[in-house]
């Protein structure tokens, strides 16, 4: 993915970016994906029969480090464009600033105000570490793409169990908007679904998802940063993240071991990782040698696995034994 230098600049996360309630500060170093979601709003757990529109997007696909979040925003019908659009200018997240993104997501965050009064929202935190796991699945199972529509699912999963009276989703598409918005209309058919390219420039609750999204993206890449160093400087080290910046890259390449490449921030399944740590002049190369008597073809699964032999017999030990109930007795 290639950004240039003004869009590098707006996706760059501001030195003093609000850290909201979806920031956890603990999980965020750890590598580890979770979810957040916010209290219901007043004005809507007051009257939970009242229809509400919910927006989707997400923000940190392309960048090699930090976790990719989706954000997810909801609020009455009633309220969409006129408290989202004409009283707080909610707009696609790139193409605010940076401090405005910011005092967006503060102000939803704060009690009293008509925006925490009358919206809900949720993010899902997906760590470098657990996308590029699951990328580099056997068979290429569990791309990115299937990732983001889990976490898509899930969120809005989330939302209508705790009794919101959700009637119209709109999301920022993956892939194909036909596609995916069939897979959707399938498990949410009471909801009016709309998945479309430029949601977030289109919808405003969409918009509002992607401030939510890119908030606490920005937040929590400063937060992996922090492990770094012990005075609280901010993300400009490495910049926004992505591969093009050249602050990103040149930060790889500086803070490489040549073992284990990073920690939990970097997403070692992208193509930039791979080529530093296996093609541009690594320092060290891993050999697993392999004894000329042994099959190099085993998998960990064929000890599991009976064989003709095994099976003439009464079956293969192992095989036989593991899942019994330990009440019964296997010897």
């Amino acid at each position: 993915m290639d950004l240039d230098s003004q869009e590098i600049a707006q996706e760059t996360p501001d030195e003093d970016v609000f850290r909201a309630p979806s920031i956890h500060s603990t999980s965020i170093p750890n590598g580890e994906s979770y979810s957040h979601f916010s209290e219901i709003p007043k004005n809507v757990r007051d009257n939970m029969s009242e229809a509400c529109v919910l927006g989707i997007d997400e923000a940190g696909r392309g960048p090699v480090l930090g976790p990719m979040v989706y954000g997810l925003f909801y609020l009455p019908l009633t309220l969409h464009h006129s408290l989202l659009a004409e009283t707080h200018h909610f707009d696609d997240s790139k193409v605010l600033t940076p401090a405005v993104r910011s005092a967006l997501m503060e102000t939803l965050c704060t009690p009293d105000t008509d925006l925490y009064e009358n919206s809900g929202w949720a993010t899902r935190v997906m760590s470098a570490r657990d996308i590029s796991a699951g990328m580099m699945k056997p068979n290429g199972t569990y791309n990115l793409n299937a990732q983001a529509m889990d976490a898509t699912i899930d969120l809005i999963k989330a939302v209508l169990a705790q009794g919101v009276n959700i009637t119209e989703i709109y999301i920022d598409t993956i892939g194909r908007p036909e596609t995916y918005q069939a897979k959707l209309e399938k498990i949410f058919p009471t909801a009016k679904i709309t998945v479309a390219k430029k949601a977030d420039s289109l919808y405003p609750c969409v918009s509002a998802a992607s401030v939510c999204a890119k908030v606490t993206r920005d937040a929590a890449l400063e937060v992996c940063y922090e492990s770094y160093i012990a005075d609280g400087t901010s993300a400009e080290g490495w910049g926004s993240g992505y591969p093009s910046d050249a602050r990103c890259s040149n930060w790889l390449k500086q803070n490489m071991d040549p073992v284990f490449g990073w920690g939990s921030e970097c997403r070692f399944s992208w193509g930039t990782a791979k080529e530093l740590l296996e093609l541009k002049g690594a320092q060290l190369k891993v050999d697993w040698p392999v004894p000329d008597d042994e099959d190099s073809s085993m998998k960990m699964t064929d000890f599991f696995v009976a064989s003709a032999t095994d099976k003439e017999v009464g079956g293969d030990e192992l095989a036989d034994w593991f899942g019994c109930r330990v009440t019964e007795e296997v010897f």
